[in-house]
């Protein structure tokens, strides 16, 4: 299995265990699905009482994402300016861990190409993305975007492809 980091802060963001695909050269995507975790329920095959039944006994469960809660992802906010200043920082800062890693200059070449055009299609639907950042909190690490697919309730998750690095487990 390989775990991908954000090459900035180190957090895992994504693994192969998802269905990466890769969209423009530039991005990943992988689609995620609500999973329910907490209390487990377990069936005696004997009838609730009828004091629990008019309770509504609280079980403790609760939906999360399945990438959001693998990788610790924590939602954060930004506005349209915000996150604009944010990904300009952020591009820079890839630009030039790429460059310390020895990357060719087509690489990095088709980084910024890739990733000028990629953000135009996030700032044409800004409104339709939730934004989430890597568990060391890092504001200079890459911001995992999530969308809905056309039928509107299939979760998808966009990370930069360049900004990620690959740790074999």
């Amino acid at each position: 299995m390989i775990i991908y980091k954000d090459i900035l802060s180190g957090d895992e963001i994504i693994s192969d265990s998802y269905d990466l695909k890769e969209v423009d050269g530039t991005v990943y995507e992988c689609d995620c699905q609500m999973i329910t975790l907490g209390a487990v329920q377990v069936n005696t095959g004997a009838n609730a009482s009828a004091e629990e039944a008019e309770e509504g006994v609280e079980d403790g469960a609760q939906q999360v994402n399945n990438v959001v809660n693998s990788f610790r992802l924590t939602q954060s906010s930004f506005d349209k300016k915000s996150y604009l200043s944010h990904l300009k920082t952020y591009m820079k800062k890839v630009k030039e861990a790429l460059k310390a890693k020895g990357a060719d200059e087509a690489t990095v070449t088709a980084f910024e190409k890739g990733a000028a055009t990629y953000a135009k299609k996030i700032v044409a639907n800004f409104k339709d993305y939730d934004f989430y950042i890597g568990e060391s909190m890092d504001p200079d690490g890459m911001v995992v975007l999530m969308n809905y697919r056309e039928d509107g309730t299939t979760p998808f998750v966009t990370v930069w492809k360049h900004g990620l690095t690959e740790m074999k487990v």
